[in-house]
């Protein structure tokens, strides 16, 4: 909760701010990497840093936590807090780094803002970085010991012992602890971080989703390799897609995320686009392995069969689930899936029960437009979940 003393100060200069908030960011990272340049070669994800991904998200929190400590002053954004905690975790953030954050963040703001961040200004923003900041501390220091770590201390040696081409795009890599022990459990819905040393001595992560159910003797990612006409292609997706293989040993951290698999009874929507449907799959295989009986409708859409990561393992769990049911969309079916739509997946004539429960994962179009038709049929704001591959866009919202 803010101040009685900075909250009207915040309200009078969120437009100004928040106007600047873009400026600001790019500034930041612009003196922090210069200050720590070895936190762009071995924290950051370069490529989000050089499209301008990474600034975006950052504004947005930013601002929309600003916001919420204005408009709803006995409330914490605890969803939108939870995310991005979830991931500082996975990429083994310390306390100690907000501290340096805050530094180069204020001498942005003061550069780009100049005369106008007077002593009481830079006070009461002060007092919304710290707010966040020790939230988000709190929060990790939560998952750090749940994870049962030390303070950035997740990563583990595991070793590839299966490797599989699912479609053109995507591979698959089963992975085991080096040390011969069984994988660690985690929640169906979680993702991991993976490190790669990359030809130019940089340790660049990346977070890839646990694609198979918890309690088995090996973990299981599926990673897609990202490739845009406008853009290089990933760095470590297109490593991992050249030069890994069985045998082969990769530094993962500790499974983290907050789109899991919801205790009980109720029924579930799980709807993903593209490769968006891993965390789904674990979800899937989970219940089946649970013998649970819950209603599951399951939509998935992608560009065909032949692209669709996992197909025949996704309608086989559905298919096994006593209460499940699988709905299709494809770009272009074709003889290989007669009985799928095309086009964009429309919930709109699903037949959902009132107290479904959602779960979206996939490109962000996809997710905007499944929340906004789920929205429309009256399915309350917080039954709907996401998770996002990469920057989160979408914070606040």
């Amino acid at each position: 909760m803010l101040s009685d003393q900075s909250a009207p100060v915040v309200r009078a200069t969120l437009p100004a701010v928040g106007a600047a908030i873009g400026d600001i960011t790019e500034l930041f990272y612009r003196k922090l990497f210069d200050a720590h340049p070895e936190l762009l070669r071995d924290v950051f994800n370069r490529g989000n840093q050089a499209g301008g991904e990474q600034q975006k998200a950052l504004a947005g929190s930013i601002a929309a936590f600003a916001g919420l400590l204005l408009d709803k002053p006995d409330a914490r954004p605890d969803a939108m807090l939870a995310r991005i905690a979830h991931k500082h975790a996975s990429l083994g953030v310390t306390s100690a780094q907000y501290k340096v954050v805050h530094r180069h963040l204020f001498a942005a703001m003061a550069e780009v803002l100049g005369d106008a961040v007077t002593v009481e200004v830079a006070a009461a923003w002060d007092e919304v970085y710290w707010l966040m900041a020790n939230a988000l501390i709190a929060i990790e220091a939560g998952l750090y010991q749940e994870a049962g770590a030390a303070e950035g201390e997740v990563w583990h040696r595991m070793e590839i012992t299966e490797r599989r081409q699912e479609t053109p795009d995507v591979v698959s890599f089963l992975l085991r602890p080096g040390d011969g022990h069984p994988a660690a459990s985690f929640r169906p819905g979680q993702y991991v971080s993976v490190q790669v040393e990359l030809p130019d001595g940089a340790r660049q992560i990346r977070q890839y989703s646990l694609s198979a159910a918890p309690g088995q003797q090996f973990w299981r990612i599926s990673v897609k390799r990202a490739h845009d006409a406008t853009k290089p292609d990933g760095e470590v997706s297109s490593w991992l897609h050249e030069h890994a293989q069985p045998g082969d040993v990769l530094t993962v951290s500790a499974p983290f995320g907050d789109l899991v698999l919801p205790e009980g009874e109720g029924p579930l929507l799980l709807a993903s686009a593209g490769i968006g449907n891993t965390p789904m799959l674990a979800m899937l295989d989970h219940l089946l392995c649970t013998g649970s009986a819950r209603r599951v409708i399951a939509v998935h859409a992608d560009r065909s069969p032949a692209d669709h990561a996992h197909r025949d393992e996704q309608l086989a769990l559905v298919r096994a689930l006593p209460d499940g049911r699988l709905h299709l969309w494809y770009e272009v079916a074709g003889e290989q899936a007669p009985k799928a739509a095309t086009g964009r997946a429309d919930v709109s004539g699903l037949d959902l029960p009132e107290d479904v429960s959602a779960y979206l994962c996939g490109p962000l179009p996809f997710m905007r437009a499944l929340r906004g038709d789920l929205l429309r049929r009256g399915v309350p704001a917080e039954r709907i979940h996401y998770e996002v591959f990469g920057p989160d866009l979408w914070l606040g919202q």
